[in-house]
């Protein structure tokens, strides 16, 4: 079959067709099944996922966008994504993670500490160098979490001019803090 062949098939399962998919089916799931087959190494479950993969061309045969690319393309790529997507269910879930929780994150040693203390004095020298109005709505919104509408009503400006204020600070704190 050529590709045309097969974007005309798919365009017609899309359609509900029957007789297309039967057709599409035959043509393609030898191809399907390797690559199913490839990503699982197991028969069976390649067997099973490439059934799955044709319910999903079924329902999904409408999202296909006809190009000039090979329609097998993305047939081989619904298969293969759903054969990952198996293997990823059959990973082990996370039962440990109370362990998880246990390890502890070693704490900053003095050298980070001293880094980042220096960084936030950098930062805060930056913030200086802004309107206070400015530097308090940018204290505000990105140190205490408050809201734009929230900082917006208590400087008495427009949600959009306080946007404006805190997007317009950023671009200045960033320039300070690259120099």
């Amino acid at each position: 079959m050529t590709p045309q062949d097969i974007t005309k098939l798919i365009v017609r399962t899309s359609m509900k067709d029957r007789t297309a998919f039967d057709l599409l089916y035959r043509q393609t799931s030898a191809k399907l099944f390797g690559v199913c087959l490839r990503v699982l190494n197991d028969r069976a479950e390649a067997e099973e996922a490439l059934q799955e993969v044709y319910v999903k061309i079924w329902t999904k045969a409408d999202r296909f966008a006809v190009s000039d690319l090979s329609p097998i393309s993305w047939l081989v790529a619904v298969a293969r994504n759903h054969a990952i997507d198996r293997v990823r269910q059959k990973r082990r879930p996370a039962e440990d993670l109370d362990e998880a929780l246990d390890i502890a994150d070693p704490a900053p040693g003095p050298e980070a500490l001293a880094m980042a203390g220096a960084e936030r004095e950098r930062i805060f020298s930056c913030l200086d160098e802004l309107d206070k109005d400015k530097a308090a709505a940018v204290r505000g919104a990105y140190i205490a979490g408050e809201s734009y509408a929230d900082l917006a009503e208590r400087y008495k400006v427009p949600l959009n001019t306080m946007r404006t204020w805190l997007r317009r600070s950023l671009l200045k704190l960033r320039e300070c803090l690259e120099r």
